[in-house]
This record gives structure tokens, C-alpha cells and sequence, in this order.
């Protein structure tokens, strides 16, 4: 009977992979975490919040909200070995929540996978000497500048006004090359979202390399993504040590990094309200909570793995990359206010901005520009490319996970499948006003909606299934602990972390702002379609729902009774591994099948 026990396990492990190692699980998950945001955007929230003074509220909200997230989602993964859909067996009713993460993920790979091709052209464009963004070339229009004089504030943003007369901030003010080389050349960015204008072609064939990478990596879903992480989960931060060590080495380097986290930090800054509310989102966004993509990769872990310590290792290596980004970002950027002889603060941007205009204008003018522009842009493609793998995987698991004798057999043809109607998706944001697309959609999906999501994730496990059997799930999985171990991680299951999440959703919607590209607003035919997009990912959590109290039987109290228990579905994906919680239940709800009263008698003869 051993034997045959024995045989049954080894066939449901080859229906279900995993990670060839642990150190192939951390890489991806370190490089699904560590995302363009680390690069571009945490830099420009501590300068704008006060400097190393940040620091402070960002570390709390890592505590109080981020690692036990993070925690928890891996463990939820971990515990059934299923995708973002399948592990709400646990809580039925709220499988939609399930539906919206897969969603919400596939739309921003959409968007995603065009970032990426931006950095790929520029990286390509690189190759040449000296760059083509260093001066006013024949692509220039007659307001291309490369002394700016003096400042202005638009929409709140302190920028340079490339000017050599003008003292105001007209829409005609002067712009640097590197800013019309984005517009004009990269882009071919047309007047508003009404132009749409033509493909931009040589971006179209980035996007079409981009997907070609993304399928060729995953084509084997980790078997193969697990090896191509050694190289785009480590290289990058050799790339921002290289670029630290040049940056720190030039003149003006210190001012840069004095107003990113040195002497100018301001401490009243901690009595904003709007700082902690950065910092609480900052670290929300950074660590991928609620796109499905923490549940997808610890899903494929052994049961028995410390997914405790994993949370920990990797949320605090995304921290700790975000930090250390952002000196090989303002140093450079020092250089370049030292070089024009402006303040810092007046060449500090964020997104785009720094990423294709700031950062390229200020390695444009370091000997070798070519060499540091490319490694710059390489560093941002395996930034990019870590992240969209993780989100492929999100699709294409939950997919294999709802129809195994489908696509198990066919990952390669459901992976090329997936990639190429991306691109197709993908190509609108690769018009003239693709760009705007891109703002809209990260505006819109990649914002608060992520916030409903995680709200109701930590509220179905908490409150529904139960944050006590949550708990000795976990410990099936890592051992017993004691309650003081636990203490801590249920007050934030279930108080801290659900009310930090309802303040900053709240506040988000309270303080939304329509989306705007520069100068550029917004018609109302886009932002009515931005209100629909956030529609469309919500209603199915809903939907789903309506859907299945409709299909239960009893009273209407019965069925919502019925459907905020797990399933008989919900349970280890081993036999071996469901141990006396879970092999009692199969028990008495499997009675029908021979192999399976067996295998029942077995475990009661052996626990007797």
C-alpha cells in the first residue's frame, strides 16, 4: 500500500512543477518585486518627502503593512499549490477577487511590455557617439535649447524652462534635446489621445522583441524562467554598482546625494499626513501586492518551504534596492546640476521623466556617454523584463491551473499565445499617442483598484476563512510556533493592516485627480473609458459572487453560509502533505472511491 501511496504522489508532482531550487524561487521573486518603481519612482518620493527622513515612515509601513502582506499571500500560495483563482477555494464567494487580480495583471503587462520597449530603443539608440539627445540635431524644433536659465512650476512640479529670454512659463518656453528627442523622435507624440496618429514603427518591432524575450524565457513556464532569472535578477544591481562608482566619482555628485537622503533631510516633513500616505503606497505597490504574481511563484514552492523567512529576505532586499537605486540616480543627477548651475531639486523628475528625459540628458554629458547610456537602459530592461515574466506567469498558471488536460501539455503554444496577443494589445500604446494610453491605463488600473483587492484579499483570510486556521495552515507547512510568535502577525491580519489599507483607499479617492500627460488633459471619452477599465476589473469580484449564490441551494442565509467555507477542493495538493486535517475531511466526502477508502484506511490504521 506504501508502494502505491508513494506512486500516486510522484504522479500528481509531475502534474504540477516545482522550482528546481530555492534559490530559483527567491531570484524570481526578487525580480518580480524589484520593478521599474524602485528605479524611478522611490528616489523622487524621498526627495519630495524629506529626504532620509523618509526612511522613517517608509520602513514602518513595511513592518505594519508590507512583510505581512507579502507573508501572506506567499503562504496562501504555498499552502494549496494554485494560481490567484484557484487558492479561493478557500473562501468561494470571494473567487472573483481571484479574477480581478488575473485581470488587473493583464492589463498593466499590456502597458508593461511597451516600458520595456521604450528601454530597449533608447538602449539601441545608445550605440551611437555621442548620443543622439545631446544637442538641438536636424529632429529638433525651433524651441530646442541647451542652456536652461531659469525655473518654473508646473502643476506642482518644480522644472527647468530651457530658456534663454523668456523669465515665464509659456507653452512655448525652450525644451533640452533630450526632452524633444522624447517627444519627437522616441515617441512621435501627437497633440492629445483624440490624434491617435500611425504605429510608431521602430517601437512596434521593440515591442514584437520584447514579447519574442519574454516568450523564449518562459516558454517552459520556471523550468526555463527559473534559470534566465540568474542572470536578469542579479545583473541589474551589478549595473547600478557600476553606475554608482562613475556617479559618486564626478563633480557636484555630493550636492545630488545631499538632497536625496543627506544633510537636507527634512524631519518636520514627518508630521505631513501626505508623507506617511507615500510612503504606506510606495511600499504597496513595490512589493506586487495584489497583482497575483507573490501567490503564482510561491505556489510552485515544496510545501515544507520557510515561506516566513522568504518573506522577509525578499521584501527587505526590495527595500533595500530601492534605497540604494537612488544613489547612482541623484548623483549622477548632481553631476548634471552642477554642470547647468542649478539647484538639484530643479532636474528632479519621476516615471518617464527621469527615466528618458533627466537621466539620459545627465549621462550625455559623461565621457564615454555611449557606455553609461547603455548600461543604464540594460539595467532598465532586466529591471522590466523580471517584472513582466512574473506577470506572464500569472496568466498562463491560472489558465493551466482552470484547464490542466487542456494546456498542461501545450505551455509552449499557451505561452506564445499569450505573449503574442499581448503585443497585438499592445500596439495602440506604440501610436503616436501611445503614451497616452500607457499614463491612462497606470493611472486608472495600476492604482487604487489594486487597494479594493488587497482589502478584501486580507478580509476573506482574516475574517472569512479564519486568521486561526490560517495560522495552523501555515504550520502544517513551517511547524508549530508559539502564540506569542503569532501575536504579532494577527494584529495586523486583523486590525493594522486591513484599516491602513481602507485609509489610503479612502484618501485615494477622495484626492483623485484626472490623469494629465505634461500639459496635455485629457478628453472626456478617455477618462470615461479609464472609469470603465476599473468597472470591468471590479465587477467580476461581484459578479462572481451574484453568480454563485444563484447556483447554491438553501436559504439565501445558507448559501452565503455555504459559500464563506472552503470547499472540498481547498486542501494540500499532496495527499502526504494534508496530514489529519485535511485527510478526515477527504475522508468523509470521497467515501465513493475504492483507491481512495484505502488509502483513508491506511491513514487511520497508521494514526491508531
Amino acid at each position: 500500500m506504501s508502494k502505491c501511496i508513494d506512486r500516486i504522489d510522484l504522479a500528481q508532482n509531475a502534474e504540477r512543477e516545482n522550482w528546481t531550487s530555492k534559490r530559483e524561487y527567491l531570484l524570481s521573486a526578487i525580480g518580480y518585486a524589484v520593478g521599474l518603481g524602485n528605479v524611478w519612482r522611490f528616489p523622487y518620493l524621498a526627495y519630495k518627502n524629506g529626504g532620509g527622513a523618509f526612511l522613517i515612515p517608509y520602513f514602518v509601513m513595511l513592518v505594519v503593512a508590507g512583510i505581512p502582506l507579502f507573508f501572506l499571500e506567499s503562504a496562501f500560495g504555498q499552502f494549496c499549490s494554485q494560481g490567484p483563482i484557484n487558492v479561493w477555494r478557500a473562501v468561494p464567494i470571494l473567487q472573483g477577487v481571484g479574477v480581478a487580480m488575473v485581470l488587473i495583471t493583464t492589463i498593466v503587462s499590456i502597458y508593461y511590455n511597451v516600458i520595456i520597449a521604450y528601454s530597449l530603443y533608447y538602449m539601441f539608440a545608445s550605440f551611437q557617439s555621442p548620443l543622439p539627445w545631446t544637442g538641438c540635431l536636424s529632429w529638433a524644433g525651433g524651441n530646442c535649447s541647451t542652456t536652461p536659465k531659469v525655473s518654473c512650476n508646473i502643476s506642482g512640479v518644480l522644472v527647468v524652462n530651457w530658456t534663454q529670454e523668456n523669465t515665464t512659463c509659456p507653452s512655448s518656453s525652450m525644451q533640452s534635446p533630450s526632452e524633444q528627442y522624447w517627444d519627437h523622435v522616441a515617441l512621435q507624440r501627437s497633440s492629445g489621445l483624440d490624434e491617435t496618429g500611425p504605429v510608431v514603427w521602430h517601437l512596434a518591432l521593440c515591442l514584437l522583441l520584447s514579447s519574442i524575450i519574454v516568450a523564449a524565457a518562459l516558454i517552459r513556464g520556471i523550468k526555463s524562467s527559473g534559470k534566465v532569472v540568474y542572470f536578469t535578477a542579479t545583473f541589474p544591481y551589478v549595473l547600478i554598482v557600476i553606475l554608482l562608482i562613475r556617479g559618486v566619482t564626478l563633480e557636484g555628485a555630493r550636492d545630488g546625494i545631499e538632497f536625496y537622503i543627506g544633510s537636507q533631510s527634512n524631519l518636520t516633513k514627518l508630521t505631513e499626513a501626505q508623507v506617511w500616505k507615500d510612503a504606506a503606497t510606495q511600499t504597496f505597490y513595490s512589493l506586487s501586492i495584489g497583482w497575483g504574481g507573490v501567490t503564482t511563484l510561491a505556489s510552485y514552492n515544496n510545501f515544507h518551504n520557510n515561506m516566513f523567512k522568504d518573506a522577509f529576505l525578499i521584501t527587505l532586499t526590495n527595500a533595500g534596492t530601492s534605497v540604494f537605486a537612488g544613489f547612482a540616480i541623484f548623483s549622477i543627477l548632481g553631476h548634471m546640476a552642477h554642470v547647468y548651475e542649478i539647484p538639484v531639486g530643479e532636474v528632479v523628475k519621476e516615471g518617464f521623466g527621469l527615466a528618458f528625459i533627466a537621466y539620459p540628458d545627465a549621462l550625455s554629458k559623461l565621457p564615454i556617454s555611449p557606455l553609461w547610456s547603455v548600461l543604464f537602459f540594460f539595467m532598465l530592461l532586466t529591471v522590466g523584463l523580471d517584472s513582466q515574466f512574473g506577470g506572464i506567469e500569472v496568466i498562463t498558471t491560472c489558465l493551466i491551473d482552470a484547464f490542466p488536460e487542456v494546456f498542461k501539455s501545450k505551455r509552449a503554444l499557451l505561452t506564445i499565445a499569450t505573449c503574442s496577443i499581448l503585443y497585438l494589445l499592445g500596439l495602440p500604446c506604440v501610436t503616436q499617442a501611445g503614451i497616452y494610453w500607457v499614463t491612462l491605463i497606470d493611472q486608472f488600473v495600476a492604482s487604487w483598484v489594486l487597494l479594493i483587492v488587497a482589502l478584501l484579499e486580507v478580509i476573506g483570510i482574516s475574517y472569512i476563512y479564519g486568521a486561526n486556521r490560517f495560522v495552523k495552515d501555515i504550520e502544517m507547512m513551517i511547524g508549530q510556533k508559539s502564540f506569542g510568535f503569532w501575536l504579532w502577525w494577527r494584529m495586523c491580519w486583523f486590525f493594522i493592516t486591513p484599516c491602513l489599507i481602507l485609509v489610503i483607499l479612502i484618501w485615494s479617492v477622495i484626492t483623485f485627480q484626472s490623469p494629465i500627460y505634461g500639459t496635455v488633459k485629457y478628453p472626456m471619452w478617455g477618462l470615461v473609458l479609464g472609469w470603465c477599465m476599473i468597472i470591468f476589473v471590479v465587477m467580476w469580484i461581484f459578479g462572481i459572487a451574484v453568480y454563485k449564490l444563484f447556483r447554491a441551494k438553501g436559504t439565501p442565509w445558507q448559501r452565503v453560509k455555504a459559500l464563506c467555507r472552503p470547499s472540498e477542493e481547498w486542501h494540500p495538493y499532496l495527499d502526504v502533505h494534508r496530514g489529519e486535517r485535511y485527510s478526515e475531511e477527504r475522508c468523509r466526502h470521497k467515501e465513493n472511491s475504492y483507491l481512495q477508502k484505502n488509502l483513508c484506511m491506511n491513514w487511520k490504521i497508521a494514526s491508531a
